[in-house]
C-alpha cells in the first residue's frame, strides 16, 4: 500500500501527534524513538509507534531534545596539527567509535599545544588558545592529544569532561588518560640495535616540550644502562630540513662517528637519511637509522625505515571509548596500548671499527 503523501505546508508533526495516532503515551513514543524501549515496551507496540511516526513524517527535534537533556552528543578532539598523518588516523579511530554511539567529533587544531620549550629570549612556550568560548554549550566532552604539559591550563576550571591522550598521567588535567606504551617502543629499538652490535649511538630527539618525547629520551637511557653502549642526544625541530641540518653537524663534528641514529619520529629519520646521503654515507651499511610512528613516509624512503608502529586508529578508538565511559560515570582502566618495532632495510649489523 502506498504511503500517504505529506503536505509540506502543514505544521510539523509532534511526538504528541504520534502518541495520539498510535494510541500510546508521549513517554512511550520517547522510549521507542530514543531506542530505550527494550524491556519496557512490548515489541508490537514499539513497531506500531515506529510505523505511525513514518506515516506521519515525524522527525525528532534533535536540537530541542539535546537542550532538554543537556547533551549534544558532540566531542571535541584537540590535536597539535591537521597535517600530521598520526593525528588524522587518530581522528579516524575516534570518529568510528563516536559514530557507533550517535556522537560526532569536531576536530580542533592547536599548534601552540605542542610548542618548543621556549623562545630565544627564554620566554615560556605559548599556551593553547581557548576553543571553548563560543562552543561550550555545544560540547559533551573533550579529547586532547599530545599536548604540552601546561598547554591545556585553560581547561583546568572547565566543567567539560576531559580525556588526555599521549600525556603524563601524573600531571593530567583530565578525568582519564590514555597512552601508548612509548617506553616499550624505545626499549625495542635499543634492543634491536644492540643485537646488531651497535655501541655508539646518537639520539635525534624532537625539540618539543611534550611528555611523549620526554618518555622516549628517558626510556632509551634506561634501556642502554649497563650495556656498554654510549649515546648522546641532539635536538632538532620536527621537520626534515632541521633534522638534516642537525644530523650533518653531529656527524661531521669531533669524536667518533655514531654507527646508528635513533629518531623520535619518522620525519626526523627522513632528514637523517638526507644528511647521510649528502655526506656520502650509506644507510644502513655505514649508518643505521630508526624512526618512530610508522607513517606512510617510512615506506616512501629508500631504504625503507625501521620504525616503531604506533596504532593510531586503535588509539583514537580507545580515547573515544574512554570519554564515553567518563560521560557514563564509569572509571576506565589506564592500560597503555602496545606498540611494535617494524624492522625494515634502514638497520643492519654495525660496521667494523675504522682503523
Amino acid at each position: 500500500m502506498a504511503r500517504p503523501q505529506h503536505d509540506t505546508t502543514a505544521p510539523r508533526p509532534t511526538s504528541r501527534d504520534v502518541a495520539r495516532a498510535a494510541g500510546v503515551s508521549q513517554a512511550t513514543v520517547s522510549l521507542v524513538l530514543g531506542g530505550k524501549w527494550h524491556g519496557r515496551v512490548a515489541e508490537r507496540t514499539a513497531e506500531r509507534v515506529r510505523a505511525t511516526a513514518r506515516d506521519l513524517g515525524y522527525r525528532p527535534n534533535l536540537a530541542a531534545r539535546n537542550l532538554r537533556l543537556g547533551r549534544t552528543r558532540t566531542a571535541l578532539l584537540v590535536v597539535p596539527a591537521l597535517t600530521n598523518e598520526f593525528f588524522a588516523r587518530l581522528h579516524t579511530g575516534a570518529a568510528r567509535v563516536a559514530a557507533r554511539h550517535g556522537f560526532g567529533v569536531v576536530l580542533y587544531p592547536s599548534p601552540e599545544g605542542v610548542a618548543p620549550s621556549g623562545g630565544a629570549d627564554g620566554a615560556p612556550a605559548p599556551r593553547v588558545s581557548d576553543p571553548f568560548d563560543s562552543a561550550r554549550a555545544a560540547l559533551d566532552g573533550v579529547l586532547a592529544s599530545s599536548m604540552a604539559s601546561d598547554a591545556l591550563a585553560t581547561l583546568r576550571d572547565d566543567a567539560l569532561p576531559l580525556v588526555m591522550l599521549d600525556s603524563d598521567p601524573a600531571r593530567s588535567l583530565g578525568a582519564a588518560t590514555v597512552n601508548l606504551d612509548i617506553a616499550d617502543g624505545m626499549r625495542q629499538v635499543a634492543e634491536h640495535l644492540l643485537a646488531l652490535g651497535h655501541r655508539d649511538l646518537l639520539h635525534l630527539t624532537a625539540d618539543i616540550d611534550s611528555w611523549t618525547f620526554d618518555v622516549r629520551r628517558e626510556a632509551l637511557a634506561t634501556a642502554l644502562r649497563g650495556t656498554g653502549a654510549g649515546h648522546r642526544t641532539v635536538k632538532a625541530a620536527l621537520t626534515v630540513d632541521d633534522a638534516r641540518t642537525a644530523t650533518e653537524a653531529a656527524l661531521t663534528g669531533p669524536g667518533p662517528r655514531p654507527t646508528a641514529l635513533i629518531c623520535d619520529d619518522d620525519v626526523l629519520a627522513a632528514g637523517v637519511c638526507k644528511a647521510a646521503r649528502r655526506l656520502g654515507l650509506r644507510v644502513p651499511e655505514d649508518l643505521s637509522v630508526t624512526g618512530f610512528d610508522d607513517l606512510t613516509l617510512a615506506t616512501a624512503v629508500e631504504p625503507e625505515l625501521t620504525t616503531v608502529r604506533l596504532p593510531a586508529e586503535d588509539f583514537g578508538e580507545q580515547g573515544m571509548t574512554t570519554l564515553l565511559d567518563v560521560l557514563a560515570g564509569r572509571t576506565p582502566a589506564p592500560t597503555p596500548l602496545p606498540v611494535r618495532l617494524v624492522v625494515r632495510g634502514s638497520t643492519a649489523q654495525s660496521p667494523a671499527p675504522r682503523r
